[in-house]
């Protein structure tokens, strides 16, 4: 009898290992409210699928029971540290925005590897907030990005590189001094991620100066103006 239950004790632990249910899948997920599209972090999460049909999912905006101080998750594409996951964008294109991640769980023998769709650029355009540019003022060269994802944001000098056919570049502005003749410009925007994605526009340089006689700058020249608008009556 003893010798029974000596043998169940050695084979309990091993029966029970067996009927634990195996990891069958893991899937990745980001945080879309997050503008990844623009921003080099992304909250992560994981949904883990077992044998048996259960789902865990982490914590955080999965809003699973599953802790991040149990995973660890490492990625040749960047760095993972409590759900948020850190990449530079730059890489990305060579991997179609595919991010690699190796999942390492607590009931699991073997790291389990995923992949992480993020979102990408499809297309950029001018979104002008004028008709045409006045000389000695900025013109600014709003560019709009189209994503995958089919959010659109602006983008900003760091993913676009400017080319103009006359004035003078300052960050995102355009500026033409006033001696210059130009009647039109020809402006280039070019993705620096992929500089085949260029776009092109041309602004028309306004040719009549503003009036600035009714410009008030102080309580004369409101009384003087007052006094034009009744000559003129």
């Amino acid at each position: 009898m003893k010798g029974y239950l000596i043998l169940a004790g050695l084979l309990l632990p091993l029966l029970l290992q067996a009927q634990q249910h195996k990891v069958k899948s893991i899937t990745a997920y980001y945080d879309t409210t997050a503008v990844v599209e623009l921003f080099n972090q992304a909250p992560i999460g994981l949904e883990i699928t077992y044998t048996n049909g259960e789902i865990r999912a982490t914590e955080g905006f999965m809003h699973g029971n599953y802790r991040w101080k149990y995973i660890k998750v490492t990625s040749p594409d960047g760095t993972v540290r409590n759900g948020v996951l850190t990449f530079d964008r730059s890489y990305l294109p060579q991997n179609q925005y595919q991010v690699k991640l190796l999942v390492t769980l607590p009931d699991v023998e073997q790291p389990i590897a995923t992949t992480l769709q993020l979102p990408y650029l499809t297309g950029i355009r001018f979104h002008h907030y004028a008709d045409s540019l006045k000389k000695d003022i900025r013109f600014y060269l709003n560019v709009e990005g189209r994503f995958s994802t089919g959010k659109i944001y602006p983008l900003d000098t760091s993913v676009i590189q400017f080319a103009a056919s006359a004035g003078r570049l300052l960050g995102q502005d355009l500026l033409l001094s006033r001696p210059d003749t130009s009647r039109f410009i020809n402006v280039t925007a070019t993705y620096k991620l992929n500089p085949s994605m260029v776009i092109h526009t041309v602004i028309p340089v306004k040719q009549k100066q503003d009036d600035d006689s009714m410009i008030i700058k102080d309580e004369r020249d409101l009384f003087n103006n007052n006094r034009r608008k009744k000559r003129g009556g």
